[in-house]
């Protein structure tokens, strides 16, 4: 695997949108039910907005088998079994949704083709929500599971998209930290990790459709983790050795497009295998647009492929 690192600049960037119709036509659609300012509204509003939204992206022809459960008698998680199973390493899915909606269901499709395109096993967990609930409880369900599955011997690759990647790569560093064995890797999809919000994409993007560096503000103070926290704002610490080899894609058209270069690069400085990609033409949460993006569809079977990579599947 190989890295590049993207650059960020102080300026505004003049141009927020990107030119590809199909993507235009994602965020059209994406409009109609998740409309501007929408953090204004109250959470049960948010919450229905996107319901709404992931609903209408849902559709899915994936050959898998699932079964809804519970962890420890309490956290929600649904599991994967594609019919083609052609490894027994387990994917463990953190879904986005700024730590304030999402839901099993509103990634039930990309969770299916994921375990479909890997050809593994996965679990997709339902982390307790903010404001309800504050930090860390969104990271000690999902680590709630992911002891689980290492518990029972497996070899675990962690996935995660936007606040999943936050997740995803603050259990990475947990399980550094414990010294823990068994997670292969973190495969982190425009995730947030922390970064400064006064520079780089955050300023040159910061009214880019789909996510913007206000939006990104309000979802961290709803959280509530402490300023620094290693495990919330991965990007926050220096040491970086000994965490599980990564994939990390970000988009252009989003202010967290520096976070992913930043935190590739600090990986591989510190001698880990990691992988990033930019995406061109996409946006935040690009994953729905895979069905009638061509760039979406190109990034989606990148990390199929990276996954594929971090989980030995030949």
């Amino acid at each position: 695997m190989s890295t590049q690192q993207g650059k960020g600049t102080e300026m505004t960037d003049q141009t927020q949108q990107p030119s590809e119709p199909e993507i235009l036509a994602f965020i059209a659609q994406s409009d109609a039910f998740y409309p501007e300012g929408a953090t204004e509204a109250s959470i049960a509003q948010q919450r229905a907005w996107y319901d709404a939204l992931c609903a209408a992206f849902a559709a899915t022809e994936a050959a898998v088998t699932w079964v809804d459960g519970r962890v420890g008698g309490r956290v929600p998680v649904r599991r994967y079994t594609p019919q083609d199973l052609r490894s027994e390493v387990h994917l463990l899915y953190i879904h986005g949704g700024g730590f304030v909606v999402g839901s099993l269901d509103s990634h039930h499709a990309i969770c299916a083709e994921i375990a479909e395109g890997v050809g593994a096993r996965l679990t997709a967990v339902e982390y307790r929500l903010a404001p309800e609930n504050l930090w860390p409880a969104q990271i000690e369900d999902c680590d709630l599971v992911l002891k689980e599955l290492l518990g029972a011997g497996k070899q675990v690759v962690v996935i995660g998209d936007s606040a999943g990647g936050t997740l995803a790569a603050g259990l990475a560093r947990r399980v550094k930290t414990q010294g823990r064995a068994g997670l292969r890797g973190q495969a982190l999809i425009y995730p947030g990790l922390g970064g400064d919000p006064t520079r780089g994409s955050y300023v040159s993007m910061a009214n880019a459709p789909g996510l913007s560096t206000a939006d990104v503000r309000f979802y961290r103070d709803l959280l509530g983790a402490p300023e620094g926290d290693a495990e919330a704002q991965p990007l926050s610490v220096d040491d970086f050795a000994g965490l599980a080899p990564a994939y990390v894609t970000g988009a252009h058209f989003d202010p967290l497009q520096d976070d992913a270069a930043a935190y590739a690069a600090a990986l591989v400085r510190a001698g880990v295998e990691a992988w990033y990609r930019r995406e061109p033409q996409m946006i935040h949460a690009w994953l729905r647009a895979r069905h009638m993006s061509p760039g979406a569809a190109e990034g989606f079977a990148a990390l199929i492929a990276a996954v594929r990579h971090l989980a030995g599947v030949r």
